[in-house]
């Protein structure tokens, strides 16, 4: 599905943090020929970091803090709810360090996107900076992919690569993916906005143009 900048596919970006994948996402939302806005930043912290950029970017926030109910699925229930009265159409996990339930997962089947700071399958869970480089890979990267209720799986939508270099840190590393991580994002949302990325047989086909750019980043070329 085509959209036209008057008919931007609505998101919801939840978040913990400070949300640097978030200001991508807004940053890319403020360019007139994004088909897609952010209609709602959610968070469980009502001291993230994010908040205040999405404020500052004139974008709604809420807050519904998981602590604040008794169980997972009251929860997940009240972020759905703020999310379905924004109007959200695609939701964007950027750095919230929440897991959710399989309910909530396929509540939004196919509409739930996360970015994984490694080259999925390689490497899922936490830490994957210092593992990559322990496991002596000689690239690294980043993927944005539909979540599935297995944690780090899921269709692919976007990969980015980024060489390990001898004297690379953690660090170092995280630093150099991070800036591929802010590219990849808005361009999985371009991509399922426009209609070009689709789920077919738990895999995503892309369709690419002259004038369209494919779904893989490759910063060394």
């Amino acid at each position: 599905m085509g959209r036209g900048t008057r008919d931007r596919l609505k998101l919801g970006v939840l978040i913990s943090g400070r949300g640097s994948n978030l200001q991508a996402l807004i940053d890319a939302c403020a360019e007139p020929d994004f088909p897609a806005e952010i209609a709602l930043v959610l968070s469980n912290r009502a001291d993230a970091g994010g908040l205040e950029r999405a404020r500052a970017a004139g974008i709604a926030t809420g807050v519904v803090p998981h602590r604040d109910f008794e169980d997972k699925p009251s929860f997940e229930k009240a972020m759905t709810e703020a999310l379905d009265a924004a109007g959200v159409e695609l939701v964007c996990l950027a750095g919230f360090m929440r897991l959710l339930s399989a309910w909530f997962v396929e509540r939004w089947h196919d509409r739930l996107l996360n970015i994984h700071p490694s080259l999925l399958p390689a490497f899922p869970g936490l830490d994957t900076h210092r593992r990559a480089i322990e496991a002596g890979v000689r690239f690294h990267g980043c993927t944005v992919h539909f979540v599935r209720t297995a944690m780090d799986t899921g269709p692919i939508v976007v990969q980015a690569a980024v060489p390990v270099e001898s004297d690379d840190t953690p660090d170092s590393l995280a630093a150099r993916v991070l800036e591929q991580e802010h590219r990849c994002y808005p361009l999985a949302v371009r991509l399922i906005a426009e209609g070009r990325a689709r789920v077919i047989d738990e895999r995503v086909v892309v369709t690419t143009t002259a004038a369209a750019p494919p779904a893989t980043l490759n910063p060394m070329g």
